[in-house]
């Protein structure tokens, strides 16, 4: 039999709680009490639903030196085509801009894909809006 196993994604950063607080309101997920009791060197989003990884935040003496070679796609835009998927995605990008995210380009849809949003979230982390 197989065992299913849950996963927790964590992220290396300066500033824990800002960028929980940013995946918060990029993923509607929430900051448990616990986070505004800690010293601040760590952070917890958690799915309000339980169904979506938990997401943990250490702060570490280092910044981010190269691009990810993992990334979250935050699907923003599911279903949509054309120009109807770029509104939505640029609509989410400027709400997460507010946030603290950083607009980088938009990959415009081609013979196989669909349009996507390439941003970082406010330590640099890339992540696509699809």
């Amino acid at each position: 039999m197989t065992i299913v196993r849950q996963v927790q994604v964590t992220f290396d950063c300066a500033d824990p709680v800002r960028v929980a607080r940013y995946w918060c309101a990029a993923l509607g997920y929430e900051l448990p009490a616990s986070v505004s009791e800690g010293d601040g060197s760590w952070a917890v989003a958690e799915d309000p639903t339980g169904s979506g990884p938990r997401l943990y935040f250490q702060r570490v003496p280092e910044g981010k030196v190269v691009k990810n070679r993992v990334h979250l796609d935050v699907r923003a835009a599911t279903g949509l085509v054309g120009e109807e998927r770029v509104a939505a995605l640029e609509a989410e990008c400027a709400r997460l801009v507010e946030a603290g995210g950083t607009r980088l380009w938009l990959l415009p849809a081609n013979d196989e894909d669909e349009s996507c949003l390439v941003m970082q979230d406010p330590e640099g982390n890339e992540h696509c809006l699809d």
